[in-house]
């Protein structure tokens, strides 16, 4: 592949969260968008397999690595226009939380702490605290069969933790937001508040890809009828029909519990941390026995919210 700057058997744990995985055949760093396209392009003509890397945040990669090429997206340029947003996928969300916060714009204050870049967070529609990127994307431009396009939000097909993004091979290049005008200090003040909460509510002490699971949402108690024959499920669960992941792995008694150097953290029920030397082959094992607990004991099918790389 004729990319400036390609490099080849590149080890990939030094540029993912879990400090898991094998080597890159190819890796490529995407410095611009036309980089970023360019990479894709060049894989494609030669029949490379490829996948696009942000932070690595929301990531597991196999033992093994990935044979072919890893292009990260470190497109990093944003501006802010009034109050809209045009970032490029690899823009570091939490910089443009806190940038978006000082300019008097509020709205994304709920990913103050998110890890990821601006790509990764709306290929997956990330979200907490009630908040989530569909609620601010306005349009995204993308890479589609080598044409470059731009879809409005509607194009995008958001629903909870999941987009259009994920069953197709668009290519994110960049995202406008717009959000609500407030206070300088309103927005900060929103700001502090949410980090603060993250730091209680979340583990720090080990390497993680974040929550593992997605939330459990069902349309009718039905579905549910198994679990809450054997556990009282909390009556606010079942108003907003959706029970958290974590919520569920710790009634399965598996808080704590480890498989090799993987745990299911003490703190938070629906991390899987690193709790030192685990291989991807652990994480997966560990993830694996919850989600067989889970729907043998409580008839509750759990779904991953972390992309595998490599597997």
């Amino acid at each position: 592949m004729n990319l400036p700057g390609l490099k080849e058997n590149e080890p990939l744990a030094p540029h993912v969260a879990y400090r898991i995985g094998g080597p890159a055949r190819y890796w490529f760093e995407a410095k611009t968008s036309d980089e970023l396209a360019a990479a894709v392009l060049a894989a494609e003509a030669e029949r490379v397999p490829w996948v696009v890397l942000g932070a690595g945040s929301n990531v597991l990669v196999s033992d093994d690595g990935f044979k072919g090429l890893v292009i990260l997206a470190a497109n990093r340029d944003f501006r802010i226009e009034g109050n809209r947003v045009v970032a490029c996928a690899g823009a570091v969300v939490s910089l443009l939380v806190r940038k978006t916060a000082e300019a008097g714009y509020c709205g994304f204050e709920w990913a103050a702490s998110l890890p990821g870049t601006l790509g990764g967070a709306v290929r997956g529609n990330a979200g907490c605290y009630g908040g989530s990127m569909s609620d601010l994307v306005e349009s995204v431009e993308v890479l589609r069969d080598g044409e470059r396009l731009v879809l409005v939000k509607d194009d995008c097909l958001f629903s909870y933790r999941d987009s259009v993004f994920k069953r197709n091979r668009d290519v994110i290049l960049s995202v406008t937001l717009w959000f609500m005008p407030s206070t300088r200090e309103d927005c900060l003040a929103r700001l502090d508040a949410f980090l603060s909460k993250r730091q209680v509510q979340q583990p720090h002490d080990f390497r993680s890809a974040g929550c593992w699971f997605k939330n459990f949402a069902f349309k009718d108690v039905v579905e549910v009828e198994k679990l809450a024959r054997q556990v009282k499920i909390p009556d606010e669960f079942l108003k907003a029909k959706r029970i958290p992941a974590g919520w569920l792995v710790e009634q399965a008694d598996f808080k704590g519990r480890k498989i090799g150097g993987a745990q299911v953290s003490p703190k938070h029920a629906n991390f899987l941390v690193n709790a030192g030397g685990a291989t991807a082959s652990d994480i997966l094992q560990l993830a694996s026995m919850i989600k067989m607990r889970l729907r043998d004991d409580f008839g509750i099918q759990l779904e991953e919210e972390v992309q595998l790389v490599g597997f």
